[in-house]
């Protein structure tokens, strides 16, 4: 317990995360920009795991002694390249995009909230009705459906003019609603 700094030790390992945290700071953010706006979309699972990966690998960087920079860019690098690979294959390959990327979930359909699916997707009628009231829309009779979208941002449709119902078309090809729906 003797080498263990519990307040200041010297100033070198505080320099070291200035210099450090900066340059790792300014060359993830290079390579983020060069790697395209799918690596920032709004993350579905492969994305939220190297999200956590370079979050981790940069929080590694700027606090261990024995990790260079050059290592950390190489680790960053590695992680935009697979990103961009599981991007690029999901995009060409339909078997692909289905076994990593969710599909969307119908929650609510024309009146009925569907419990078999909020069960599924771990979601209450009262999380539902908040995310209809953040749309500022008054009353579920303006709602034709609500879906869980792959990457679990919670739509809200409404119905078209006057309440008529939304066609094929709004909905895109959510599973549920042409199985066992008529639109």
């Amino acid at each position: 317990m003797e080498n263990v700094a519990f307040f200041y030790k010297s100033i070198e390992p505080i320099v070291r995360i200035v210099v450090i945290g900066t340059l790792a700071y300014f060359s993830l953010l290079i390579l983020l920009r060069i790697s395209g706006k799918r690596t920032l979309a709004q993350l579905n699972a492969f994305d939220f795991v190297i999200t956590i990966a370079i979050g981790s690998t940069l929080g590694r960087l700027i606090t261990a002694k024995g990790v260079s920079l050059a290592e950390s860019i190489t680790a960053f690098l590695t992680l935009i390249i697979l990103q961009y690979l599981l991007s690029w294959l999901t995009v060409r390959s339909p078997k692909f995009a289905d076994l990593v990327t969710a599909d969307p979930s119908l929650l609510y359909f024309r009146g009925q909230f569907l419990q078999p699916a909020m069960r599924k997707q771990r979601v209450t009628k009262s999380q539902l009705l908040a995310v209809v009231r953040q749309k500022k829309i008054g009353s579920l009779e303006a709602v034709e459906a609500i879906v869980m979208e792959s990457a679990g941002k919670i739509a809200v449709i409404k119905k078209g003019t006057d309440g008529e119902r939304a066609d094929a078309s709004v909905l895109g090809k959510v599973p549920g609603i042409y199985e066992s729906h008529q639109i």
